[in-house]
């Protein structure tokens, strides 16, 4: 039998969940319990917003967003390679 974490002080079942669920939603997270096993954790709007935003500002993400001149800068350079190219250059390529 496996060991499962609870990533939560508190814990609720599922079936007490369904009676209120608005007691529930809090400024730390519950773990909901169904057959003693966790399905899930609740937090509050804001509790989630934060988290949201952390996750977000540690995220790397590469954004490649280039204006319309910089965008035909870039397709006139490959133009110009393209058009410079020698047969060797290009070697088995064809259309």
């Amino acid at each position: 039998m496996a060991v499962q974490s609870i990533l939560a002080e508190k814990t609720v079942s599922v079936t007490e969940l369904r009676k209120k669920p608005c007691d529930y939603f809090m400024d730390e997270p519950v773990a909901v319990l169904s057959n003693n096993k966790t399905a899930g954790y609740m937090v509050s709007a804001e509790l989630y917003e934060q988290m949201i935003k952390l996750i977000e500002s540690q995220s790397k993400t590469s954004r490649f967003r280039p204006s319309y001149t910089r965008l035909a800068q870039i397709a006139e350079n490959g133009n110009n390679v393209l058009l410079s190219a020698s047969d060797d250059d290009l070697g088995d390529f064809s259309e």
